[in-house]
C-alpha cells in the first residue's frame, strides 16, 4: 500500500455558547482536517485542534508544515509503517504537536481500516466503554449551579468545573454546587494555570470539604516547583495538563514528585503514539492518566476514545469536546451517552464525513 495524496482544509464551527477557561475565551472552533489516500482505496481522516496558548499552533501554521513539509515526507510511504513515518517527521519538525497528531490520527485510522478493526482493538482493546466528565466553563455562581442541574438531568456522572480567575468566587461556586447536586456526582476543578502557588493552596484546601476528585494544573504550566508545593500543601490529588506534552515531560514530572495523575491530550502529545507512550511511562510509575482533549470534532474526540478505551491504564476520560460544537462535520468516531462514551464498531477510528469538506 502507499500514500497517493494528502489533502488539508481549515474547518471554522460555531459553538453552541462562548467557553470561558483561565486562559481566555473561545466563540467558535477553529481547526484543520486531513485525509491521507492510499492507493488501494483506503482513505485514513484526521485532525488537528491548535491553540495558541497551548501547542504554540495556528490553523494556518498547521495547514502550512502539513502541505509544505509533512506531505513531501509522506507521498509514496506505506502507511503501515507508522513508527517510521512518524520518526522522519520528528526529525525534520520540532514543534506543531496538533499537525503531528492530525497525520498521526488518520495513519492509525488507515491501519483500523486495513486490519477490518475497531482501532481500540488494535492498540489494546482493555475496556468497552468509559465515563467522561462534562465540563462547565468560567462563569458566575448562579450560571454554573444552573448548568450543572441541567447536565445531571441529561445523566452527567461527572462535573469538571473550570476555576482559576476568582478564588473567592471560585469556592463559592464550588460550595454552591455541592448543595444543588450532592454528593453522588463527582466533581472535578480545573484551573487552567490560573492561580500562585500559595493562591492554589488556599482555594484547594477550603473546598475540600467538597469532596473533589482532584484538582487540574492549579500553577503555570512551566512551574513544577510551584506544582510539588501545591500537592505538598492538599489533599485533594493533583493533575497535570499544561505540563505535560511528551514522554520527556511525564519523566520530569515523575522525578520531580510534582503530581497524582496525567491529563494525556492527543493534541498536545502530537498523537496516539507519543500518548501511548507516556501512558505506559505513567503506568511504570504507578501514576493512573485521563485521556483529555480540545475543542474538538468526533474525529479528535474518537481518536482518544479509541485510545482510552485501548489502555488499563487510562482510568479516567475528559472526552467531551465535540458537545460543545453546535453542529459537526462527521458522524460516528464517538458515542456520548448519559456520561459515558463509547466508540461503534467501525473500522478504524469510525468517523463518516457528513459535510463536504474537501
Amino acid at each position: 500500500m502507499k500514500i497517493t495524496d494528502l489533502l488539508v482544509k481549515r474547518i471554522v464551527l460555531p459553538l453552541k455558547q462562548p467557553f470561558k477557561i483561565a486562559l481566555g475565551t473561545n466563540f467558535e472552533y477553529e481547526g484543520v482536517v486531513v485525509q491521507i489516500h492510499t492507493n488501494e482505496g483506503i482513505t485514513g481522516i484526521g485532525e488537528a485542534s491548535p491553540s495558541p496558548r497551548i501547542t504554540g499552533e495556528t490553523t494556518g501554521t498547521v495547514i502550512d508544515v502539513i502541505e509544505n513539509k509533512i506531505k513531501p515526507l509522506l507521498i509514496g510511504k506505506n502507511p503501515l509503517d507508522i513508527e517510521k513515518i512518524l520518526d522522519e517527521i520528528n526529525s525534520a519538525i520540532l514543534y506543531n504537536s496538533s499537525a503531528k497528531c492530525a497525520i498521526d490520527i488518520a495513519l492509525y485510522d488507515i491501519l483500523g481500516k486495513h486490519a477490518k478493526l475497531p482501532l481500540y482493538k488494535l492498540l489494546g482493546g482493555f475496556k468497552q466503554k468509559i465515563i467522561t466528565s462534562v465540563t462547565i466553563g468560567i462563569k458566575g455562581v448562579k450560571d454554573t449551579v444552573l448548568e450543572a442541574r441541567e447536565l445531571v438531568a441529561q445523566g452527567a456522572k461527572v462535573i469538571k468545573v473550570k476555576i482559576g480567575l476568582a478564588p473567592v468566587e471560585d469556592i463559592e461556586k464550588i460550595k454552591a454546587l455541592r448543595e444543588e447536586i450532592g454528593y453522588d456526582i463527582k466533581i472535578r476543578v480545573d484551573a487552567n494555570q490560573g492561580y500562585e502557588p500559595r493562591e492554589a493552596v488556599r482555594v484547594l484546601n477550603k473546598i475540600e470539604q467538597y469532596e473533589i476528585e482532584f484538582a487540574e494544573q492549579p500553577v503555570a504550566y512551566w512551574d513544577i516547583q510551584g506544582l510539588k508545593q501545591v500537592r505538598d500543601s492538599v489533599n485533594i490529588p493533583i493533575m497535570v495538563d499544561e505540563s505535560l506534552h511528551s514522554a520527556r515531560d511525564a519523566i520530569n514530572l515523575i522525578r520531580a514528585n510534582a503530581c497524582d495523575i496525567f491529563n494525556i491530550k492527543l493534541m498536545k502529545s502530537g498523537g496516539i503514539r507519543e500518548a501511548s507512550k507516556i501512558a505506559n511511562i505513567a503506568e511504570s510509575a504507578g501514576i493512573p492518566c485521563m485521556l483529555g482533549c480540545m475543542v474538538e470534532t468526533r474525529i479528535g474526540v474518537g481518536a482518544a476514545t479509541h485510545l482510552a478505551l485501548a489502555l488499563k491504564n487510562i482510568k479516567y476520560a475528559d472526552l467531551d469536546g465535540h458537545l460543545f460544537l453546535k453542529e459537526d462535520i462527521v458522524e460516528g468516531g464517538v458515542i456520548t451517552e448519559k456520561g459515558i462514551d463509547r466508540v461503534t464498531s467501525e473500522p478504524g477510528i469510525g468517523v463518516k464525513l457528513i459535510k463536504k469538506v474537501f
